[in-house]
């Protein structure tokens, strides 16, 4: 990770994480699984070095030439330093885990990137900590969340205060963990996404206008779906769980 263009524009923004308890952190978390690691924006190694101590098959992405070229010469043969975009890298094509520390302007992009890959199991990335709770869906979810959540859970196990990065960067980070459903809560991903889409952007006041306005859900359902999981009419498309989400979709087939 670079605080200095010289890789190119996906560089900007970039903060190094500095904290050893964080770095820790992200690492136990990583330890969920064992099989191959795949960092995106690896820098000067803050997490490399400590994920290439566990032995387990490492490929480390980084846009900077000179970090990439530096970062080689300090890792193992089972650590291979790619010299790339995070954006257009292409990840293992066997179950693996994804670790980064992430620039906070790229997040979404690469979330979205990310959720449409296959392979990987498991995430583990530092991002802005608004970003981290919105995807875990504290305090609302977003509409991202909502039309990945029956594939992916999301979780915050910590908030990573802005001092722990140099440079430091305006706002904190949070370490977002992205686990891959062995089971989704729905089986129609193109139609389940539509349908999330139309709720998030649809008009009324609350789910119990906006629901029959999607022509989907009619009025009289959208009621009794409300009233049996305790939703005002009032509630909007963020206050719904993962769970609810799931059920509502099923009330349109």
């Amino acid at each position: 990770m670079s605080a200095r263009p010289y890789g190119g524009r996906h560089e900007l923004g970039q903060n190094f994480l500095a904290d050893p308890a964080v770095i820790a952190a992200v690492c136990t978390a990583a330890a969920r699984t064992t099989g191959p690691l795949a960092e995106l924006a690896a820098g000067d190694g803050a997490l490399t070095l400590p994920l290439s101590r566990t032995g387990r098959p490492l490929t480390a992405v980084e846009l900077d030439p000179r970090r990439a070229r530096r970062l080689a010469r300090r890792t193992g043969d089972h650590v291979k330093v790619v010299h790339d975009d995070l954006l257009r890298h292409r990840l293992p094509e066997v179950p693996h885990t994804v670790v980064g520390n992430l620039p906070f302007h790229l997040t979404t992009a690469t979330l979205r990137r990310l959720f449409r890959q296959p392979h990987w199991e498991l995430a583990v990335l530092l991002v802005q900590w608004e970003v981290a709770r919105r995807r875990a869906g504290i305090g609302g979810a977003s509409q991202m969340t909502a039309a990945w959540w029956p594939w992916f859970e999301f979780a915050v196990p910590a908030r990573v205060p802005a001092h722990a990065f140099r440079p430091r960067p305006a706002v904190d980070g949070g370490i977002l963990v992205i686990t891959r459903r062995t089971d989704p809560l729905v089986p129609d991903q193109a139609g389940y996404q539509e349908f999330v889409r139309a709720v998030f952007t649809g008009r009324g006041r609350g789910l119990g206008g906006i629901l029959p306005r999607t022509g989907r859900v009619s009025a009289r359902a959208a009621h009794t779906w409300l009233a049996r999981n305790r939703l005002l009419p009032q509630a909007l498309p963020r206050d719904l769980t993962a769970e609810q989400w799931a059920s509502l979709w099923e009330l349109t087939q």
